[in-house]
């Protein structure tokens, strides 16, 4: 058992990843309300988390 007192992750990736998670979630969500199959959704909200962790990773410094 490791007894440091320090986080799983830092602030500023939790802060990354939870942007990432919503945008990545508004992405499939209006994927699949605009008609789109839920495969679709998927893949439209996997591809909008990873480029948006990528995003945010480079804008908050």
């Amino acid at each position: 058992m490791n007894s440091s007192d320090q986080p799983l992750l830092s602030l500023r990736t939790a802060l990354i990843l939870l942007l990432g998670v919503l945008t990545g979630t508004g992405a499939g969500l209006l994927t699949v309300a605009a008609g789109g199959v839920l495969a679709a959704g998927f893949l439209a909200g996997g591809a909008a988390f990873a480029g948006a962790v990528i995003f945010f990773h480079t804008i908050i410094g």
